[in-house]
């Protein structure tokens, strides 16, 4: 193992240690990102302990226990610290950069697991017994790290304080909708002073036009997805005028609609655009070739509630031989951007996936086995510490690769794509002997 590479996981630990509070819980919190780090199926505490410290496995899994279940510490502080060692190498100057807002889903069986329903779940692709946690990631063109995550507590469960007490979940949490988490998340992260990017979500999101309106007065640029039964005012189909005001009274502010003035809907749209707006755009480059489809954009007024609001992108993609437009995005981005940016910019929610798909198969974001709510969110933030130490070497590796004559460790600094386990090599301890379990 190269000590550089070593001396850089032991002082990436200590600035985790350093935003946990306590000296103690240095030992066991190194323990839990080698775990994480290492090979292995599962990433849950007693087989990590094994993997870390085979020795004294007890002592570390009482140790590393302790650390996730019990310890009280900030969730909120160590991503931030994370946060502050990541982005800085994601982004320099005016590059451009997004915040990505997401649902991550993860199966879960019983009853007494801290926020598991009969809900959607994205992994699945069905309704099924999950907890669904809402986070906000920082991407760029050059990759992308969660800096907030939070767990959603449906209804039946914030309405049973008896339930929530049993899993530990504070008095101070109540019933929030995923985007008023989501607004938590952005709060916080303006507060942190993180860059600010683009905000990128899924219909979830875009569906909520208070959410869209709330960004807007941050002055925030979205990019948000909206279903097709989104209605806009847009060409022919044009509020009534208003009748003239009275002397008295203050002056109308909403929108007036008779049986002759009604917005449209954002797919009745798509199918009345004639052919020459559509165009076929590409957006990157994918591991079989060009990604492009084919893209119509317009000017468009959300039409919501009848309030007046300004001009937007509506943004629609119809691959051809598609019975149907696939997918709409409302945007807020300047009328003079480029059609293929504003298309690059729609699509990048694809970052991740990508670092969802690697933290909870490679990094064990799914495997905690307790049940209580400070366990939930201490093993996620533990996770995407650890994720968080890979980037950092995965992109100095990226940005020192034209002096390099080679990896300083087979099978290290590889690009995101080669798995985290590749990777994970280069914090393997000294005992050659000794293979991870």
């Amino acid at each position: 193992m190269s000590v550089a590479l070593e001396g850089r996981f032991e002082q990436y630990c200590q600035s985790i240690v350093d935003a946990l509070g306590h000296a103690d819980r240095r030992q066991p919190a190194q323990w839990y990102l080698k775990g994480l780090i290492l090979p292995g199926q599962r990433k849950s505490v007693e087989p990590m302990a094994a993997r870390v410290h085979p020795e004294e496995v007890r002592s570390a899994h009482q140790s590393m226990h302790h650390l996730v279940a019990m310890a009280d510490w900030e969730d909120r502080a160590v991503l931030t610290t994370v946060a502050q060692q990541v982005t800085p190498k994601l982004v320099a100057g005016d590059e451009d950069c997004w915040w990505i807002l997401d649902d991550t889903g993860h199966a879960k069986k019983g009853t007494k697991s801290v926020g598991v329903a009969r809900q959607y779940c994205g992994r699945l692709g069905k309704t099924d017994s999950c907890q669904i946690a809402v986070s906000l990631s920082f991407a760029s063109a050059r990759g992308s790290i969660p800096v907030a995550y939070r767990l959603y507590l449906p209804q039946e469960w914030t309405d049973d304080r008896q339930r929530c007490r049993a899993a530990g979940v504070p008095e101070s949490i109540l019933f929030q909708t995923k985007g008023q988490i989501a607004r938590d998340h952005i709060t916080a992260a303006l507060a942190q002073g993180l860059p600010r990017g683009i905000v990128l979500g899924d219909a979830g999101y875009g569906d909520d036009t208070d959410f869209r309106d709330w960004l807007i007065e941050r002055a925030l640029d979205y990019v948000l997805a909206v279903k097709s039964g989104t209605t806009v005012w847009w060409g022919k189909h044009q509020p009534a005028k208003a009748p003239r005001p009275s002397n008295r009274g203050r002056p109308r502010t909403r929108l007036v609609r008779d049986p002759d003035h009604q917005p449209i809907s954002v797919a009745e749209l798509a199918r009345a655009l004639p052919p020459k707006s559509w165009q076929q755009i590409s957006w990157r480059e994918g591991t079989n070739g060009t990604l492009s489809s084919r893209f119509a954009r317009v000017r468009a007024h959300a039409a919501h509630g009848n309030q007046t609001r300004a001009e937007e992108w509506l943004l629609i993609e119809w691959p051809a031989g598609e019975a149907e437009p696939t997918h709409y995005w409302l945007s807020t981005l300047p009328k003079k951007l480029a059609f293929k940016k504003l298309v690059r910019h729609a699509k990048a929610r694809w970052r991740i996936e990508r670092d969802y798909q690697e933290l909870k198969s490679e990094l064990g974001l799914s495997h905690y086995e307790g049940r209580n709510w400070r366990g939930f969110h201490h093993h996620a933030t533990l996770c995407i510490a650890a994720y968080g130490f890979l980037m950092i070497e995965r992109l100095t590796f990226k940005k020192n690769s034209t002096k390099l004559q080679e990896p300083p460790v087979p099978g290290v600094f590889l690009p995101r794509g080669s798995g985290a386990d590749a990777a994970s090599r280069a914090v393997v301890d000294r005992n050659p002997t000794r293979t991870p379990r």
